[in-house]
């Protein structure tokens, strides 16, 4: 008795496992493929929007630390030009626009407050980037209305808001190395791409031309202390295409 049930259940199980197998193969034999030709395009042009953290690294003389305490969101905004060197292969070009601002703290460890911690002194950089970045996008193939992809490349970056600051100053140009992944979704109507990237400074982007104009010295010897600084950002954009 026991034998005939343990095989009933093992022709159920079976029956089970083939009905939901050939449900998986007709629902993705019959999925509406949205825009099924619109990769065939050999250049195409979108908008993008996200939003942006901007960080620097620093390096110092003892006994002045700084650092960028706290990351403050930042808005994004430019549009896209797409070109397509083969089947997985693309070029783009995204002119953006980057509104952010770097929240700095500076430890003078040396010297302490009334309350015994180190003397403090802190400045909000506010930065207006102009980017153009030029990126290599490298497709999977497209499963379904979903095609997953990866890209690298430079961007070169001008700062709009390079105006004299008390403490910290950057450059106006600087230039970025970038790395980044995100995922075509097609839609009835559109292409939407979500898309998360990291960015990293080149070069040493602090600028000490205003510090001989500085009249507090207390701010001075910070601007001195400051040897260099690699500037850093995290973008998540949202492509419309």
């Amino acid at each position: 008795m026991r034998y005939y049930i343990c095989m009933r259940l093992r022709i159920l199980s079976i029956i089970a496992a083939l009905c939901i197998a050939t449900s998986c193969v007709a629902q993705r034999r019959y999925v509406i493929q949205h825009k099924p030709y619109i990769d065939l395009r050999p250049m195409h042009f979108g908008i993008a929007v996200g939003m942006n953290l901007q960080d620097i690294e620093f390096e110092t003389e003892a006994p002045i630390v700084c650092d960028a305490d706290r990351w403050n969101t930042g808005f994004s905004v430019g549009v896209l030009a797409d070109m397509r060197l083969s089947n997985n292969l693309n070029l783009r070009i995204v002119p953006t626009m980057h509104f952010g601002a770097k929240h700095l703290t500076l430890h003078k460890l040396d010297e302490t407050d009334t309350h015994g911690n180190p003397r403090t002194e802190t400045q909000d950089l506010k930065n207006t980037y102009l980017s153009v970045p030029v990126d290599l996008k490298f497709s999977a193939q497209r499963w379904n209305n979903i095609r997953p992809y990866m890209l690298a490349g430079v961007n070169g970056m001008v700062n709009l808001t390079n105006k004299s600051q008390e403490i910290v100053q950057l450059q106006r140009t600087d230039l970025m190395l970038e790395v980044g992944l995100g995922c075509d979704l097609y839609l009835p109507f559109f292409k939407l791409a979500p898309e998360l990237k990291f960015c990293y400074g080149l070069g040493n982007r602090i600028d000490k031309s205003h510090v001989a104009d500085i009249k507090d010295d207390y701010k001075k010897t910070y601007a001195n202390s400051i040897k260099s600084g690699h500037t850093k950002m995290i973008v998540l954009t949202f492509y419309f295409e």
